[in-house]
C-alpha cells in the first residue's frame, strides 16, 4: 500500500506571515519598500536563470542588512511570535494531518519563525525544512556604514546597481564569508522532497504538496508530474501554474477534505471529488465518502458567507482562477504581501 504523505509550504497555505518581509518593515528604515525592491530583483535573476541563484534567495541578499540594523536570532525568535498569524483553520489542518499521514512543512522562511509556527500550533520541529539563519556573528562599525548606504542606493530600483552590491561588492565583506545563511526555496525545497522521500521510503505518487508562490515551482511541479497531488492554495500565477488542483479559501479546511479524500482512498478519489463540488458542491458532499466530522465543519464554518472555490485547474479555467486567487491572496494577507512572489 502507497504511504500518503503531506508536505506544505508554511507562508500562505498556513501562516499569513511574510516573516522576512515583515523584518524587514519593521526593522529596516523603509524596509518594506526595500523587501519589495530586493524581492523583484529575486524574480528577475530566476527568470534569466542566473547560474547557482534559487527562487527564495532573497533571504540570502537581505541578511547582511538584518544584521546591520541590529537583529539577532532571539530578537527574531522574539518578533515572530509576537507577530505570528495563521490562516483560519491551519492549527486544526496540520493536527488533522499530523495524526493521519506522514506531514512535513517545508518553507524558505527562516527557521527562528518556523521554530515559534511549529510551537505554536504544535507541530514536530523535526518535521520541517527552512532557511538557515545565524546572526551571532559581529559586524563592525565600518561595514554597517557600508550597508546603510547600499541600502539607499538599493532604494532607486536599478537592476543594474543591484547585481553589482549583491554579487560584487557586498561579497567583498568580512560579514559576507562568516554570516551562515543557507536557503531554501525552488530547487532546494525540491531537494527537501528528496531527503523526504528517501527518509520515509516513499514514491512521489504519494505524496499532497500544497504551495502558494515562485518558490514552489519546482517542488509542484515534480509532484504533479509523478502523479502526486499538487495543489494551489490562493496561489500566484507561478504556484497556478505548476498545480493540478486551486484552493481558493479563506479557510484550510477544504486543505483538510481534500487530504482526508486522497489519504484514505487516493488522487482520482480526490479529483472526482474536486470536479463534482466544481459544479455541485451539495451533490459532491453527498455522493463522496466524506468524513462527517469535516464535513460539518466545513458547514459551520461557510454557513454566512460565500463557500470556496475548489477546481482541476486547465487552459479554459486559469485565468478565472488566478484572479480569484489574487483577489483572495490580496484579501486575507494583505495587498503588500499578498503582491510579493
Amino acid at each position: 500500500m502507497i504511504k500518503k504523505t503531506f508536505i506544505t509550504d508554511c507562508e500562505g497555505p498556513i501562516s499569513l506571515n511574510d516573516n522576512a518581509y515583515e523584518l524587514c518593515r519593521e526593522f529596516i528604515p523603509d524596509g518594506d519598500k526595500f523587501f519589495k525592491v530586493v524581492s523583484n530583483f529575486d524574480d528577475y535573476l530566476v527568470s534569466v536563470n542566473r547560474e547557482n541563484y534559487n527562487a527564495g534567495d532573497t533571504l540570502k541578499l537581505i541578511a547582511p542588512f538584518l544584521k546591520a540594523y541590529g537583529l539577532n536570532n532571539n530578537k527574531i525568535i522574539e518578533f515572530s511570535n509576537e507577530n505570528l498569524s495563521l490562516v483560519n483553520g491551519a492549527k486544526e489542518t496540520m493536527e488533522y494531518a499530523k495524526n493521519n499521514m506522514i506531514s512535513y512543512i517545508v518553507s524558505t522562511s527562516y527557521g527562528q519563525y518556523i521554530e515559534s509556527l511549529t510551537k505554536n500550533i504544535n507541530f514536530p520541529f523535526g518535521n520541517t525544512f527552512y532557511t538557515l539563519l545565524d546572526l551571532s556573528s559581529t559586524i563592525s562599525t565600518n561595514e554597517k556604514n557600508t550597508l546603510f548606504t547600499f541600502k539607499d542606493e538599493i532604494l532607486k530600483d536599478n537592476f543594474n546597481r543591484l547585481d553589482k552590491i549583491f554579487f560584487d561588492e557586498i561579497p567583498k565583506l568580512d560579514i559576507y564569508e562568516i554570516l551562515e545563511v543557507k536557503t531554501v526555496g525552488g530547487l532546494g525545497k525540491k531537494i527537501a522532497i528528496d531527503e523526504i522521500i528517501t527518509k520515509e521510503d516513499l514514491i512521489a505518487k504519494g505524496i499532497v504538496y500544497v504551495g502558494d508562490s515562485i518558490t514552489d515551482v519546482e517542488p509542484l511541479r515534480f509532484v504533479r508530474e509523478n502523479d502526486g497531488l499538487a495543489i494551489s492554495f490562493n496561489g500566484n500565477k507561478f504556484a497556478l501554474k505548476e498545480s493540478e488542483v486551486a484552493i481558493i479559501s479563506d479557510d484550510t479546511i477544504v486543505t483538510s477534505i481534500l487530504l482526508d479524500l486522497f489519504g484514505r482512498y487516493n488522487k482520482n478519489y480526490c479529483l472526482e471529488f474536486v470536479k463534482t463540488y466544481s459544479y455541485d458542491p451539495q451533490k459532491a458532499f453527498e455522493n463522496f465518502r466524506m468524513n462527517f466530522s469535516l464535513m460539518d465543519k466545513f458547514r459551520e464554518v461557510f454557513k454566512d458567507k460565500k463557500i470556496p472555490i475548489i477546481q482541476v485547474i486547465d487552459n479554459d479555467n486559469f485565468d478565472y482562477l488566478l484572479q480569484k486567487s489574487l483577489e483572495m491572496r490580496n484579501k486575507i494577507r494583505g495587498k503588500s504581501i499578498g503582491e510579493l512572489s
